[in-house]
């Protein structure tokens, strides 16, 4: 470990996360109890973010809620950022305002896919992060990076660009258990003449007039992908910190190259202490994409009739998410949404409250992030607290540390008190053994959207019905 490097020296607090880096499940122990650090790549801003975006930014909020729980709210610092330059952008300006000047069509499209991203996420239950920190707002860390590699003998100038150099550093492939002689073609690396290394990757290419760029000793240009992250999360969180996090597909090149980048740069042996990463998703059993016809935005699936021929409530698709351990690959269904929405159907609306979260669900988040373990035990908590207004406050404060609620329905258009009439006419003609008469109150009900659930009370065993809305 060099000298720069913070060790593990923070309390144990019974989390144990599964670390990437080493492969194993560790017990997470911060550099500093008074400021417990957290990264997780954000969005690229070009184009609304896909269901499959959402599940790192849930998983990692949930993350974030958790060690505010266990260090408090002002201890942690969590900080989740917008990429905003990138050719994939400046591709997107050009097809949608091929008549404004290009920094003026990358403006637009940066703030409206931004903005949507934050209207998406918020109706996800997602808390802000402490920081949002934009690529765009730290290009000069980025060129005084880059020359600190340059001087340093890790990087290099050749075709217009500047390169990291993968040869320069013995542990690279250490993340990913990848190992140099195996870095061929692939996953965003192309093999150009100009490399030293097949996998030497780009830290800054030339701007042509038409391009975006800025100023540096190598030239009008623009920063590649991976240095803006090293940047960031250097800039808000120091050279060392304890959590990165991101999906699977993140793994390499993009954080292979983060740890390469920040390690030579600060002469360090970590960049991040622990690294966790989300499982990837599959929709109907199928990889999603444009060409299956399958590829599915979280603003489609908020406010159109794209998916199971309806929209769905964010809380829905948030819990849906939970119900598979985050490192695991889940399968987003219909069937997954309507059973989350069946869960959340039974259970009451939490109210605010002081009181801590109940034990077995915090002890299924600690042991690594454990959601469906912890969603569980929430379920249980809610027969409860339905059965019995003591259980309330902790089935409250168990909610909202997962950050689910139930899905709030629209009763307009229904008259309860005509509905409970009914109900209550049911029910005598059940007594009176009267099942004709019985049956067609249920099914005047049901044509009204109605559904009873018949149950018996645990003290005096007398018949029970509650009603919901048929969804």
């Amino acid at each position: 470990m060099s000298a720069a490097e913070p060790a593990k020296s923070g309390t144990f607090k019974g989390l144990k996360l599964t670390n990437t880096l080493t492969r194993k499940k560790e017990d997470f122990r911060a550099i500093d109890d008074g400021n417990v650090r957290l990264y997780v790549c954000g969005p690229t801003v070009y184009d609304f973010a896909h269901i499959g975006n959402a599940r790192p930014a849930i998983v990692f909020d949930v993350l974030y809620r958790l060690l505010r729980h266990l260090y408090g709210e002002s201890h942690v610092t969590y900080v989740r950022n917008i990429t905003d330059v990138d050719d994939k952008i400046n591709a997107r300006a050009l097809r949608d305002y091929p008549d404004l000047p290009l920094n003026e069509a990358i403006a637009k499209v940066t703030k409206k896919t931004t903005d949507q991203y934050h209207k998406d996420i918020d109706a996800l239950g997602v808390l802000e992060p402490t920081f949002e920190p934009r690529a765009t707002q730290h290009i000069d860390g980025m060129v005084e990076m880059i020359g600190v590699l340059i001087d340093k003998g890790h990087a290099y100038q050749a075709g217009g660009e500047v390169l990291f150099d993968t040869s320069s550093t013995d542990s690279y492939g250490g993340l990913s258990k990848r190992k140099l002689d195996e870095q061929m073609a692939g996953a965003r690396i192309a093999v150009d003449a100009h490399k030293k290394n097949p996998g030497d990757f780009v830290l800054w290419k030339l701007s042509s007039e038409e391009e975006p760029g800025w100023e540096s000793p190598w030239g009008r240009g623009r920063p590649g992908w991976h240095i803006e992250c090293s940047v960031m999360s250097e800039h808000h969180l120091g050279k060392v910190f304890d959590i990165h996090g991101g999906g699977l597909d993140l793994i390499f090149p993009h954080h292979e190259n983060e740890i390469a980048q920040s390690c030579c740069a600060h002469g360090t042996d970590l960049m991040a202490n622990y690294w966790m990463h989300n499982g990837f998703l599959q929709v109907e059993g199928r990889k999603m994409s444009k060409s299956e016809g399958n590829f599915f935005t979280i603003q489609e699936l908020l406010e159109t009739e794209s998916f199971g021929g309806r929209s769905w409530p964010g809380e829905v698709l948030r819990l849906a998410m939970l119900m598979t351990n985050y490192r695991e690959p889940i399968d987003f269904s219909q069937r997954k949404l309507e059973e989350a929405e069946n869960l959340l159907s039974k259970w009451p609306e939490p109210v605010e409250t002081d009181a801590p979260p109940a034990d077995e669900v915090v002890d299924a988040l600690l042991d690594d992030l454990n959601t469906a373990s912890a969603i569980q035990a929430l379920h249980l908590l809610a027969q409860e607290a339905s059965r019995n207004p003591d259980k309330l406050q902790a089935y409250s404060a168990s909610a909202i540390l997962l950050g689910v609620s139930p899905v709030k329905v629209d009763l307009s258009g229904f008259d309860e008190t005509s509905i409970l009439s009914s109900i209550n006419r049911r029910l005598e003609a059940l007594k009176a053994k009267n099942w004709a008469e019985a049956d067609l109150i249920r099914d005047e009900l049901t044509s009204q959207g109605i559904l009873l659930k018949d149950s018996k009370d645990s003290e005096t065993g007398e018949r029970v019905t509650t009603w919901e809305v048929k969804r």
